[in-house]
């Protein structure tokens, strides 16, 4: 464990720039910008947006399932809806029945 009041140039003792040393930290502004940072960047964008495929593809399945998966409910609905409608059309029925055998008594 590294005990208080210790650092290397590496890992300087505080973590607060201010206090650090200037000539530890070169600033943006000190370092030189290489010729072809436009092309380095625009690779390290397409390299990026590569590692993101991965993640939309399967954002994209994941929503596909769940259309899928909310259409199926809804015909499992529909379906359970059409057989109560037909247990009650039968039971309509038996019910006029029963009444019509009634009032023919």
């Amino acid at each position: 464990m590294n005990t208080i009041g210790t650092g290397t140039i590496d890992r300087p003792v505080t973590r607060d720039p201010k206090k650090q040393d200037p000539t530890m930290n070169p600033t943006f502004t000190d370092t030189p910008v290489p010729a072809n940072a436009d092309a380095i960047e625009s690779r390290q964008n397409r390299n990026h947006a590569m590692q993101l495929i991965p993640e939309a593809l399967a954002r994209a399945h994941m929503h596909q399932r769940l259309r899928e998966a909310e259409s199926e409910r809804r015909a499992h609905r529909l379906a359970a809806a059409r057989r109560m409608q037909r247990r009650a059309e039968r039971a309509s029925l038996r019910a006029r029945r029963a009444l019509a055998m009634a009032v023919m008594q």
